[in-house]
C-alpha cells in the first residue's frame, strides 16, 4: 500500500467515525424543527441531480406513520452519510456540473450562510484528573544499603527506628523540608536524580557527590566548591546542616540520611504511623502538578503527539485546553504489571500493537491551572484532534439532503425562490461539514431545520 493509499485509509476511518453521529444529528434537527424535514427530504424524491422540478411533498399522515417514517429517514441517512463519507474520503465523489437544481416547494424554515472556516475532526477519550502516578518512598534495608527498587527514590531515614512525624496527606514537601522524623531526627527531601547508596565522605567523588553539593549550595550553605569531589570543605559544610537538622554532626553522609527525588513531590498516602518501626514503604507520593491521564487505544496512537494540544471538558462542562507531555509504551489489561491499563476486554494477550485490547498511557497538563478551580481528582473528556482543514467552505450537518440516486444536495435560498443544488462532501468537524460545488460560494445562504 503507497502512503497516498495510506492516507486515505486514515482519512476514509476517521470520517466514517462521524457517519453514525452525523444521521443522528440529521434525525435530531427534524425533531427540533417540528417535522420540517420530513416532507422535504420526500420533496427530493423526483430530484434525480439534474434539475427538474420537484415533486409537492404530500400531506402528513398520522402521528405514528410520521415516526416510522423518520425512523426510515434517520436509517437511511445514515448508511448514505457513511457512504458520502467515504466517497469523500477517497475522492469517489465527481464534482459534477453543479448545476443539478430545482424549485424546492416552499420555503425553508430556518436559514444558515455557508462559512469559510477551519474545521477539525476529533477524538473523544475519558481521562482522568489527578497528581500522576504514585511511587513509594521505602525505608532503608537492615544492612544500611538500599532496598530493592529503593534506587528510584533514594530511599530514607535510618536503617531502623521508630516513626516519630510523618506528613499529611496532601502535604506538599520541598527541598530540605523533613520527608519524616525517625527517632526525633529529620530525613529531608533532595533533589537529583542520583540516591543515596553509599556513605559519602572526604575523599569520595562522582556524581552522588555533585549532587549533594548542589542542595547543599540551594540551601544556603557556602564555602565549598560543587564539584564531584568530597573534600574538607564539604565536609565542614554538611556538619553545619547536620547541627540545623538536630543530628549528630560527623561530617559524613549516610544511606537513609535524605530522600532524593526529581523535584518537590505531593504526599499521596503514609504508610506507616507515628510509633511504628521504620520498614517497608513509608509513604507514597506523586508530583505536586495535576496532570490529565489518558489510556489511549493504541488504534488512535497518531493522535496523540508531544506539544500537541488538547480540549479536556471537566465535570461542570467547562473546558481547559492540555497539552501532551509524556507518552508511555503500550500495554495491556493481561499484563502482569497492569500499570493503569483500561483496555477493554479480559484477554491476557501481551501488550503491543498487535493486542486487541492494548492502550498507550498518555499525560497531559493544563497550560491556566487556575481553570481548574478546586478539582483535585474528578473524570474528564479528553478531545483529541485527528485532522484540521483550514480555508474550507462548511454548512451545518443538518443542511444536507441526502438525493435518492446518492450523493448530497443542500437548499440553496435566492431571493424569494429556493433551490437544491449538488454538493460534494469534505471533512466533518464541529459540527459543520465541508461542502464544494458549484453556486457555493461563502455567504451562500441555505436552509437548515429550526
Amino acid at each position: 500500500m503507497t502512503s497516498q493509499d495510506e492516507g486515505t485509509v486514515e482519512r476514509t476511518a476517521a470520517v466514517e467515525r462521524t457517519a453514525a453521529g452525523d444521521a443522528e444529528a440529521v434525525g435530531d434537527a427534524a425533531d427540533a424543527g417540528g417535522g420540517e424535514l420530513e416532507p422535504r427530504a420526500e420533496a427530493l424524491a423526483s430530484f434525480d441531480g439534474s434539475g427538474g422540478a420537484v415533486a409537492q411533498p404530500a400531506a402528513e399522515g398520522p402521528p405514528g406513520r410520521r415516526r416510522g417514517m423518520r425512523i426510515a429517514l434517520i436509517a437511511a441517512c445514515a448508511v448514505v452519510i457513511a457512504a458520502a463519507a467515504v466517497g469523500a474520503a477517497s475522492g469517489a465523489f465527481g464534482g459534477g456540473d453543479g448545476q443539478a437544481a430545482a424549485s424546492a416547494p416552499s420555503g425553508p424554515p430556518a436559514t444558515a450562510k455557508v462559512q469559510r472556516t477551519t474545521l477539525t475532526s476529533s477524538q473523544t477519550m475519558d481521562g482522568q484528573l489527578g497528581y500522576g502516578d504514585t511511587s513509594a518512598v521505602q525505608a532503608p534495608s537492615s544492612s544500611g544499603s538500599a532496598q530493592s527498587g529503593q534506587s528510584a527514590q533514594g530511599g530514607g531515614g535510618t536503617s531502623s527506628g521508630i516513626v516519630t512525624w510523618m506528613p499529611s496527606d496532601g502535604d506538599t514537601i520541598t527541598r530540605g523540608k523533613p520527608v519524616y522524623k525517625v527517632n526525633q531526627q529529620s530525613v529531608p527531601l533532595l533533589y537529583g536524580s542520583v540516591p543515596l547508596y553509599r556513605t559519602l565522605s572526604t575523599g569520595s567523588s562522582g556524581s552522588d557527590v555533585k549532587m549533594l553539593e548542589q542542595n547543599l549550595r540551594a540551601l544556603g550553605y557556602k564555602g565549598f566548591t560543587v564539584d564531584s569531589t568530597y573534600d574538607s570543605d564539604t565536609a565542614a559544610a554538611v556538619e553545619k546542616w547536620q547541627d540545623d537538622l538536630g543530628r549528630t554532626e560527623t561530617g559524613e553522609v549516610k544511606v537513609g540520611d535524605a530522600v532524593v527525588a526529581s523535584g518537590a513531590r505531593r504526599v499521596a498516602k503514609a504508610e506507616l504511623a507515628i510509633g511504628d518501626t521504620l520498614a517497608g514503604d513509608v509513604l507514597t507520593w506523586t508530583g505536586t502538578d495535576r496532570v490529565i491521564s489518558v489510556d489511549l487505544p493504541v488504534q488512535y496512537a497518531d493522535l496523540a503527539k508531544k506539544g500537541g494540544e488538547s480540549t479536556v471538558t471537566l465535570p461542570d462542562n467547562s473546558t481547559v485546553t492540555a497539552v501532551v507531555t509524556d507518552i508511555g509504551t503500550p500495554t495491556s489489561s493481561g499484563d502482569a504489571s497492569g500499570s493503569g491499563s483500561s483496555g477493554s476486554g479480559g484477554s491476557s494477550d501481551s501488550a503491543g500493537s498487535g493486542s486487541s485490547n492494548a492502550t498507550i498511557p498518555v499525560e497531559l497538563k493544563v497550560k491556566d491551572t487556575k481553570k481548574l478551580g478546586s478539582y483535585q481528582a474528578a473524570s474528564v473528556s479528553v478531545e483529541f484532534a485527528s485532522g484540521v482543514r483550514s480555508n474550507v467552505l462548511a454548512v451545518p450537518i443538518s443542511a444536507l439532503y441526502a438525493l435518492p440516486h446518492g450523493g448530497y444536495a443542500v437548499e440553496v435560498v435566492t431571493g424569494s425562490t429556493t433551490e437544491y443544488r449538488k454538493v460534494t462532501l469534505g471533512m466533518f468537524g464541529n459540527g459543520m461539514v465541508e461542502v464544494t460545488g458549484t453556486g457555493i460560494t461563502e455567504g451562500t445562504v441555505v436552509g437548515v431545520p429550526k
